[in-house]
């Protein structure tokens, strides 16, 4: 047998696992959704009930005091939670028993006419609001780095591409700038977000706070201004329209995302070579392929793109609920939410080292919109021929150019010379300014400046 030690058990997902876990997210945000954070989260949540009942006179002062001192995640069984959790299904009875024990005679008063989904949706909400931070610094940084790409490449032509053919010349610049817009855009709609999703919930068993009597929507209101949330203008227990968005606008900043990585991973193919991701040492290696260098950052985005879109599905799946507490779409939210907030982190982590480092070979960007020969050009010619002879007469006889161009293998400029209604109008030099990409480049450079001044004036 083997002496070798196997390795001890780990996760099973690439969220946790030790092989994965920092290609697909960061440590910040796997802490944040942590089982300790989110226990951690529901005591406090417990401990601020406490404070707001006791502020109200539906509690005793005393009681409240000793609460918030003898609840901590640190007296916490994590074992017999885990024991007990699988047993209730849910982890707000173990937790309440462990603090009310904890807690003494107090004890008798811990989650005092509340139900289990006040405390884990009001938690929930409170790593939301910590991780839409986290993914806030994060597009913040990203926009730098799109801008500050954008000016330095704003002059760059390179060739256009629709339908993965040349269409147009544009500049590299420009293709960032449309990344960027993107990510202002993004920004917008999390500061939009965050007064819809930053509410707490405490409704009590049906959502009608009947169990504290007239003291109900007093003890709402102190509880959520002890924690910093919105008052929710409804019990929410059953109306999951805030945490679906939340998680569908993860799906569209990882889609973003996404979309980079595809650019990015073409231009860097061995025909295209116009981009590199960073250098590093033995990324993106092949086993068997030494010259190989793959890109490593944009395969992992545009993986968690892919994952945060069924994500986004189910949590919207997940609003289907019935009546005043879900049975099942509930503990979906579970699944979805902290794995697309860790993914999401991850991937805008892999965005910006990627970006920052971005190699661009314009001399491989010109030399691929030269490609053609010209034929890049063919709408430029056409639209300065169309004042003499019209728009419909210039395009046929730039097509039947171009069809020269291809078929005999030479330039666009030497096929439009051979014609001798476009010489009668045009002459080589004016042929010659026409068929220059640098001459057809667009609004492209303004477009940049603007896109540039418009994301430093929201930052």
């Amino acid at each position: 047998m083997s002496s070798i030690h196997p390795l001890p058990p780990g996760a099973s997902t690439v969220i946790d696992s030790i092989l994965f876990r920092d290609a697909f997210g960061t440590p910040r945000m796997r802490e944040i959704f942590s089982d300790r954070a989110l226990i951690a989260r529901c005591i406090e949540v417990e401990v601020a009930l406490a404070r707001a009942q006791a502020q109200c006179g539906v509690i005793p002062v005393d009681a409240a005091e000793a609460i918030a001192r003898h609840s901590s995640i640190e007296r916490i069984d994590f074992e017999q939670m885990r024991i007990e959790t699988d047993l209730v299904g849910y982890p707000i009875l173990p937790l309440v028993h462990q603090l009310a024990a904890i807690c003494g005679d107090a004890g008798r008063y811990v989650h005092w006419g509340a139900t289990t989904q006040d405390i884990m949706d009001t938690a929930v909400v409170l790593q939301v609001r910590d991780g839409l931070e986290v993914v806030d610094a994060d597009i913040t940084a990203l926009r730098r780095i799109l801008a500050d790409l954008a000016i330095r490449h704003r002059d760059t032509p390179m060739a256009g591409r629709t339908h993965l053919q040349h269409a147009l010349p544009v500049t590299f610049g420009y293709k960032v700038s449309v990344w960027l817009a993107m990510f202002d855009r993004h920004a917008q709609r999390l500061a939009e977000l965050r007064p819809r999703v930053l509410v707490g919930q405490f409704g009590g068993a049906a959502g009608t706070l009947a169990s504290l009597g007239h003291s109900g929507l007093d003890v709402q209101k102190a509880l959520m201004a002890l924690l910093g949330l919105g008052v929710p203008a409804t019990t929410w227990h059953v109306a999951r329209d805030a945490l679906a968005e939340t998680v569908n606008l993860l799906a569209l900043v990882t889609g973003s995302l996404g979309k980079i990585a595809v650019d990015v991973m073409l231009m860097a193919s061995t025909e295209f070579g116009e981009l590199c991701e960073p250098f590093v040492s033995g990324r993106g290696a092949s086993s068997t392929m030494p010259q190989k260098r793959n890109p490593i950052s944009s395969e992992l985005m545009l993986a968690a793109a892919k994952a945060v879109r069924q994500h986004a599905g189910l949590m919207v799946d997940a609003m289907v609920q019935d009546f005043e507490r879900a049975t099942g779409p509930w503990h979906a939210e579970w699944v979805a939410l902290p794995e697309s907030f860790v993914l999401s982190a991850g991937a805008l982590h892999q965005a910006r080292f990627m970006l920052a480092g971005l190699v661009v070979d314009t001399a491989r960007m010109r030399r691929n919109l030269d490609l053609t020969s010209g034929l890049i050009m063919a709408e430029a010619v056409m639209m300065g021929l169309a004042p003499h002879i019209g728009r419909q007469r210039a395009h046929d006889l730039v097509y039947a150019a171009c069809g020269a161009a291809n078929d005999q293998g030479i330039a666009l400029v030497e096929a439009l010379s051979a014609s001798s209604e476009v010489v009668q109008h045009l002459d080589r030099a004016a042929l010659e300014r026409l068929t220059d990409p640098v001459h057809y480049l667009g609004l492209s450079a303004r477009m940049v400046d603007r896109a540039v001044a418009l994301s430093r004036g929201a930052a």
